[in-house]
């Protein structure tokens, strides 16, 4: 059926859906060439009208174990073709029936690099995707009267209402603030041998403290969330006390307690290939980045005890804070494993800054 993307701006762009439905969102732009089902069920998209630039999707189908989540979190997805057949050994189903299962719109057959292009040029902006409506001046009356809506956190949503443990019994105890955490995380902590109790993204340090933990990790989530400054002052109090590994949106978290500004980019980064080098050596890595937030230099710089241990080689924006002595790490990545079984080396990284005996340190 007929469908169309409508910007804020009034620029609207033609497609085809097979659902009948009407989202809003803002409108962000990943370029990975894979990954679909991990992005799409990626709390730290929620509520995001999702574009792929990679221009053929849903060819290796959907399968469970490669969820983020137990649930869609996109609003809606826009794509160039959709795959009319996937392949796959370890396929269970087709991105169309994945999606309809988690009743979330998809339109295709426009035009992902000139929507491409525009939104580098003009930045973040709201849009609609419709099936119903495609008068202009209507559709952004719904915008404009979807963007005057209250304010309202989605961390509620994304995280867990009540802590839980997981992991092996007698591993060194973490806890990890649960703010839109990702299967993928879970699974290197565990990895790595750690006893693990994931807390809502509202607890306080008295609680964190009581489960007496090792050490934190702030998972990552969505951006620029109004519950967020909530977050950072309830963790403040455990800055120096505990060792901590903030993590995307939770190493936003973590600089926010530090009182570090943020700056917004104009096109974030998003995708699976951008490039971190790191001061003092001609070493690089590729990281996965989700995010459109980055640290403010200057506010950073007086900050004392914080060194920066990483930036993006394209814009030199920072990726990555240590300290030594506040036993903290922040990253603006997303750690990835590097295979079946392995963990990242910043979460390796993390368990020895932990100060385990040798015995019990975390290994790969």
């Amino acid at each position: 059926m007929k469908a169309i993307l409508c910007l804020e701006d009034g620029k609207s762009f033609n497609a085809e859906s097979d659902l009948e439905a009407e989202c809003f969102g803002e409108v962000i732009i990943n370029t990975a060439v894979v990954g679909y089902q991990e992005m799409i069920t990626d709390p730290a998209n929620a509520g995001k009208i999702l574009v792929f630039t990679y221009p053929l999707i849903g060819n290796y189908g959907c399968a469970p174990k490669f969820s983020e989540s137990t649930k869609v979190w996109v609003s809606g997805l826009v794509m160039k073709e959709k795959s009319k057949m996937y392949s796959n050994w370890q396929a269970e189903s087709s991105l169309d029936d994945f999606l309809k299962a988690h009743k979330k719109p998809a339109i295709y057959n426009l035009d992902t690099r000139t929507l491409t292009v525009y939104l580098r040029e003009k930045g973040p902006l709201i849009g609609i995707i419709s099936t119903l409506e495609f008068d202009p001046q209507k559709l952004l009356d719904k915008i404009n009267k979807f963007k005057q809506q209250p304010i309202k956190t989605k961390l509620a949503e994304v995280s867990v209402q009540k802590l839980y443990s997981l992991g092996k019994a007698r591993g060194a105890k973490i806890a990890v603030l649960d703010l839109g955490v990702t299967s993928g995380l879970m699974r290197q902590l565990e990895t790595l041998g750690f006893s693990l109790t994931v807390f809502p993204y509202n607890a306080s340090a008295k609680q964190i403290l009581g489960s007496k933990p090792k050490g934190l990790v702030l998972s990552s989530g969505p951006e620029n969330d109004c519950g967020l400054e909530t977050v950072a002052q309830n963790i403040k109090p455990l800055i120096g006390k505990l060792p901590l590994l903030g993590v995307a949106t939770g190493g936003q978290v973590l600089a926010k307690a530090l009182g570090v500004q943020l700056i917004r980019l104009k096109f974030g980064h998003r995708g699976v290939n951008y490039p971190i080098a790191r001061p003092g050596t001609f070493k690089g890595e590729i990281t996965v980045q989700n995010h459109a937030y980055v640290l403010d230099n200057n506010s950073l710089h007086k900050i004392k005890e914080i060194k920066v241990t990483a930036y993006n080689l394209n814009d030199h924006t920072i990726e990555e804070i240590e300290s030594k002595k506040l036993k903290m790490i922040a990253v603006a990545y997303n750690p990835v494993s590097a295979g079946f079984n392995q963990a990242s080396a910043i979460l390796i990284k993390f368990s020895k800054l932990l100060g385990l005996p040798k015995g019990r340190q975390a290994r790969r």
